[in-house]
């Protein structure tokens, strides 16, 4: 079984930045493809960035310019760095790994605030 814990949420002021670290253990045999959702309460679940085994990066074009995902050289840790944060960008973020046999693993999710 792959766990993943979530960890660098918390509160920031307007213009502030987070880094969000994701670490995978567990049984893993593979790199997979990682990123981060994120839902705010009444919104549905959002994709914000995402990469691949071969470091090829996606972001969702709300938080393009502003946030950047990477992962370690195992690439079973994975980042976001959030720059520019402004308050819609609040909500609890949640780190994924695709699975090679199996389903998708989802981190705990971790708590961003962004208010003055």
């Amino acid at each position: 079984q792959v766990q993943l814990v979530e960890s660098g949420g918390g509160l920031v002021q307007p213009g502030g930045s987070l880094r969000l670290s994701c670490a995978a253990s567990g049984r893993i045999f593979s790199i997979n493809d990682m990123g981060w959702y994120r839902q705010a309460p009444g919104k549905e679940r959002e994709l914000v960035a995402t990469i691949t085994s071969g470091g090829s990066t996606y972001y969702a074009d709300s938080v393009k310019g502003r946030f950047t995902i990477s992962r370690t050289n195992a690439k079973n840790t994975v980042f976001l760095q959030m720059n520019s944060l402004i308050p819609e960008d609040t909500a609890v973020y949640y780190c994924y790994r695709k699975g090679t046999y199996s389903g998708t693993t989802w981190g705990q999710g971790t708590q961003v605030t962004v208010s003055s």
